[in-house]
C-alpha cells in the first residue's frame, strides 16, 4: 500500500513552529516555546575497563560542551587524560580512548580543555576486570500464594535516576515474582518491590507495592525522573491500599516501614492498609451474583441501550423477575459460568478465575527519590469504575475480567518543551485514558486529561466494541490505536513534545494530531472500507530516513484481516502512511536500525527486510526483541537471547560481538535486557542483565574505540524521556529525537545552549 491511499481520522492539527530559545542546529531548527528543556546535571561519567589491547577509558561529552559540527562528531570540549597523575594524552576527536600501557592496577582521571585551558576535572577511577561491572541486589524473600503456591524472585526491569543529585545515577530494580501473570491469565501472584540502589550496591529502600497492585508486565509502570529541577530524581507510580517504604539497618534487619497516605474519605469508608482485595473464586462467584442483582440498576440498561435482562443478553428465554433475588442472581451466574462462557470459548473457566483485583481504591504516589519518603497520593485517574464490563471484557468469544481495564502505560514528555511532565494512561483496546500531571516539589497538578469515553456495545455480553469510536466527541478516534507502549517525541516540530499512543498521536495540549487510518485493501475482512491502522506490539519513533523532513514511526499491526496493514512506516508529523505491507494476520514483532551501512537511513524489518525508502533487502532479517548502539562506527546492533538462553549482542554485518555468560533476559520470549541506556561513558548505550541467580545486575561497556563524538544520548530530550518509559509495558528501544547512524550528518545534530 502506498500513502496515495492513507486517511487521518481526526483532522491534523499542525502546530505553530516558534523562535524562542533552547535547542537549536549546527545549521538551523525549531526552539522550544518555554525555553531549553530541563537536563539532569551529570559528572563525566568516566569508566575503563581492561581489554586484551590495554585499559578502555570512555566518558561522556556533555550537551551544554558541544559547540558544532566536524566530519566524525561534534566539535567543543577536548580532553587531558591522566594516568596516576601524569598526562599521557589529549583526545580532541572523540571522548574514548585506548591507553596501551594502562594496567589493572592504574587510576585515571580525564580533564576538559576549553580554549586551551583545563577546566572540571573528573573523579578518578580504576579499570574493570572484565568489561563489565556488576551491581550487587539484595533479592526479595520466596513467599507463597494463598492457594499455597510457592514462588521465587528476580531482577526485572530497570531504570535510572540521579536521586541525591551528585551527578551519577542510582538504580531502579523492579523484583518480579516467578508467578507474574499477564492481564489475561488467572491467578495469584507475588508483591512486587522497586529497590533503589546506589553505584555500589547500597539499598537506599525498597518500595513494596503490596497485595493490591498484581505482578505482570501490564500492571506496574515507573516513572523516575527529576520533575521538579531540584536536581534529584523522584518515582511516580500507581499505588494502593497496602502499598509500603520499607528502609532496612546496614545489617539487613528493618528500620522502618511506611504506609502511602490513604485519602481521609477512604478511612471514613473503611478502607485500610491491611485490606486484600484479591478476589478468591468464591470471592468472584459472589462478585458476579452483587453484579447480576443491580443490573437493573446499569445506566445502560435504564437507558435501553443494553438489553433489559440478563436471559436477553445471554439469548436465552425470560425466566425471571427483575429485580434479580439472591437465589435467582445466582441461578444465571451458574448458567452464565457453567453454560454460556464455555460456549464462547472452551477456555473461559470462570470457576477458577481468581488473583485479580476488579475492586478498592487506586491511588497515583510520588516519592521523594533518595529516600523513598512519600511526597503526596492522589487517586489514580481514571478509576476502573467496574471488572471489565463497560471496557469490553465480557464482550468478546473470551471472556476476560480484568483484562481490557488494567492495561496501564506511563512515560515522561516535555509537554511545555521545558519542564518534564508524567502521563499515564489507562486503556488501548477500548476505553483510551491518558493524564499528564506536573510536580512542582510541592503538588501534583493535571495539565490534561484525555478520555475517548466509552465504547458503546449493545450487548456488553456478546458484542465487539474493538476499532468502534469512543462516545467522546473529540477523542472517541483514539481507541484501538493504542499500543503495549508509548514514546514523547516533538513530531510537529515546534518544540514541545507530543505523545505518541501507537497509531494516534495526542498533541503537547492534550488535543488530538490524528489518528491513523487506511483503506482495507483485497482479501481482507472488507475490502475498500476505512480502518485504523490499530493496536499492536512494536513501535519506533525517530528520524529513520533523514532524506524525508522530520521523524517517522514504524509500527506493526496485529489486527489481521481488519487493519489495513501488518507494519507501516509513518509520517510523525502527519500520521500518513510512506509505506506498509498488509498482513493478514498478527505481525507482532518489528524493528529499525542501521543494520546495512552502505544503505542510507534505517533499515525497518518486520515481515521482511527494508530501506528507509522501502526498497526490499531480502526475506532474512535480524531479530526484533531489542536493539543497541554497540558498535564503534554508530551501526546498530541486536540484543539476541530469551528464557534460558544466553544474552548476546548481534551484528548483522559482523556476527555476535558480545556474549553475556552467566546472565539472562527477562519477560519470556520477550527477551528484554533490564536496562539498554547509555547509563555513563561515551554516547554508546551499555547493556545490563540480571545474573542468573539475580544477585546482581551486570552493566557491559562497549570497548570498541570509535573516533565519533557525540554528547552522551542522556542530553537528548528525547532519549532520555524514552530511556525513562523502557520499563512501561512492553519494552521498546530508546531513540533520540535525530536521526543517528553511520553515516549522520553532524551538522543536523541538535546543539544545547
Amino acid at each position: 500500500m502506498s500513502s496515495s491511499r492513507s486517511r487521518c481520522l481526526a483532522a491534523v492539527v499542525l502546530a505553530t513552529v516558534t523562535a524562542l530559545g533552547g535547542t537549536t542546529s549546527a545549521s538551523a531548527g525549531p526552539a522550544p516555546a518555554d525555553g531549553p528543556p530541563r537536563m539532569e546535571r551529570l559528572d563525566r561519567g568516566l569508566v575503563a575497563t581492561t581489554t586484551t589491547e590495554g585499559v578502555f577509558l570512555s566518558w561522556r561529552l556533555l550537551g551544554q560542551e558541544a559547540t558544532g559540527a566536524g566530519d566524525h562528531g561534534l566539535t567543543g570540549a577536548g580532553f587531558d587524560v591522566y594516568r596516576d597523575g601524569k598526562w599521557i594524552a589529549t583526545v580532541t576527536d572523540s571522548t574514548n580512548y585506548l591507553d596501551r600501557s594502562g594496567s589493572p592496577s592504574s587510576r585515571y582521571r580525564v580533564v576538559s580543555v576549553v580554549k586551551g585551558r583545563e577546566a572540571d576535572r573528573s573523579d578518578s577511577v580504576s579499570p574493570w576486570a572484565a568489561g563489565y561491572t556488576e551491581l550487587p541486589l539484595r533479592k526479595p524473600a520466596d513467599g507463597v500464594t494463598p492457594r499455597g503456591e510457592a514462588y521465587t524472585y528476580s531482577a526485572n526491569d530497570m531504570s535510572l535516576g540521579d536521586v541525591d543529585g551528585d551527578g551519577q545515577y542510582e538504580y531502579v530494580v523492579l523484583w518480579n515474582p516467578s508467578n507474574a501473570k499477564d492481564v489475561s491469565q488467572v491467578g495469584y501472584t507475588g508483591n512486587v518491590y522497586l529497590d533503589t540502589y546506589e553505584a555500589d550496591g547500597t539499598l537506599l529502600y525498597r518500595l513494596d507495592l503490596g497485595v493490591n497492585i498484581r505482578a505482570g508486565a501490564h500492571y506496574t509502570q515507573f516513572l523516575v525522573y527529576d520533575f521538579d529541577g531540584d536536581g534529584r530524581s523522584e518515582m511516580m507510580i500507581k499505588t494502593a491500599p497496602g502499598t509500603k517504604v520499607i528502609t532496612y539497618h546496614r545489617d539487613g534487619r528493618v528500620k522502618s516501614e511506611r504506609y502511602v497516605t490513604m485519602p481521609a474519605a477512604d478511612r471514613r469508608a473503611g478502607f485500610s492498609d491491611q485490606d486484600d482485595y484479591r478476589v478468591s473464586a468464591t470471592g468472584y462467584y459472589d462478585h458476579l451474583v452483587d453484579l447480576f442483582q443491580q443490573w437493573h440498576r446499569q445506566p445502560e440498561v435504564v437507558s435501553g441501550q443494553w438489553p433489559s435482562t440478563l436471559e436477553a443478553a445471554f439469548g436465552i428465554e425470560p425466566r425471571y423477575e427483575y429485580p434479580l433475588s439472591h437465589a435467582d442472581a445466582s441461578a444465571l451466574v451458574d448458567y452464565f459460568m457453567d453454560a454460556y462462557a464455555p460456549s464462547r470459548s472452551t477456555r473461559n473457566q470462570l470457576r477458577a478465575f481468581e488473583g485479580f483485583i476488579v475492586s478498592g481504591p487506586e491511588y497515583l504516589t510520588v516519592f521523594e527519590g533518595r529516600s523513598g519518603r512519600e511526597l503526596e497520593t492522589v487517586r489514580y485517574r481514571p478509576g476502573r469504575t467496574d471488572d471489565g464490563l463497560r471496557w469490553g471484557d465480557y464482550a468478546m468469544a473470551r471472556i476476560e475480567p480484568g483484562n481490557r481495564v488494567d492495561r496501564f502505560l506511563a512515560g515522561v514528555a516535555y509537554l511545555d518543551g521545558s519542564r518534564p511532565s508524567a502521563v499515564f494512561a489507562r486503556g488501548y483496546y477500548t476505553r483510551t485514558t491518558m493524564a499528564a500531571y506536573d510536580w512542582n516539589g510541592r503538588r501534583i497538578t493535571t495539565r490534561w486529561f484525555v478520555d475517548s469515553g466509552w465504547t458503546p456495545m449493545t450487548n456488553p455480553f456478546n458484542d465487539s466494541p474493538h476499532g468502534r469510536d469512543g462516545t467522546d466527541p473529540e477523542y472517541g478516534s483514539i481507541t484501538t490505536q493504542g499500543f503495549h507502549s508509548l514514546s514523547a517525541s516533538d513530531v510537529d516540530g515546534d518544540g514541545r513534545q507530543e505523545i505518541v499512543y501507537g497509531a494516534a498521536t495526542i498533541d503537547d495540549d492534550g488535543s488530538v494530531l490524528y489518528s491513523s487510518a487506511d483503506v482495507l485493501p483485497p482479501g481482507s475482512a472488507d475490502p475498500g472500507a476505512v480502518a485504523r491502522l490499530g493496536h499492536g506490539d512494536a513501535m519506533h519513533v525517530t528520524d529513520i530516513d533523514p532524506r524525508r523532513p522530520g521523524l517517522e514511526i514504524f509500527t506493526v499491526h496485529e489486527g489481521g484481516r481488519f487493519a489495513p496493514y501488518g507494519y507501516a512506516l509513518r509520517d510523525a508529523k502527519t500520521g500518513e502512511v510512506i509505506y506498509g505491507e498488509y498482513s493478514g494476520r498478527d505481525t507482532g514483532r518489528g524493528m529499525v536500525g542501521d543494520i546495512v551501512p552502505s544503505e542510507p537511513g534505517l533499515e525497518t524489518w518486520a515481515m521482511r527486510l527494508r530501506t528507509a525508502d522501502g526498497d526490499g533487502l531480502g526475506a532474512a532479517q535480524p531479530g526484533t526483541n531489542q536493539s543497541i548502539r554497540w558498535a564503534a562506527d554508530g551501526t546498530t546492533q541486536i540484543v539476541d537471547g530469551a528464557g534460558a538462553v544466553t544474552p548476546t549482542i548481534k551484528d548483522w554485518q559482523r556476527g555476535t560481538l558480545l556474549e553475556a555468560t552467566g546472565t539472562l533476559t527477562n519477560n519470556g520470549t520477550k527477551g528484554n535486557p533490564s536496562l539498554v541506556a547509555d547509563v555513563f561513558g561515551d554516547w554508546r548505550e551499555e547493556l545490563l542483565v540480571r545474573t542468573a541467580d539475580s544477585s546482581a545486575i551486570r552493566i557491559y561497556l562497549s570497548t570498541e574505540v570509535t573516533d565519533r563524538k557525540l554528547y552522551t544520548l542522556m542530553h537528548d530530550p528525547q532519549y532520555r524521556a524514552e530511556v525513562a518509559r523502557q520499563n512501561t509495558a512492553y519494552n521498546q528501544p530508546s531513540y533520540p529525537g535525530f536521526y543517528l547512524a553511520s553515516d549522520t550528518d553532524w551538522s543536523k545534530v541538535p546543539l544545547h545552549r
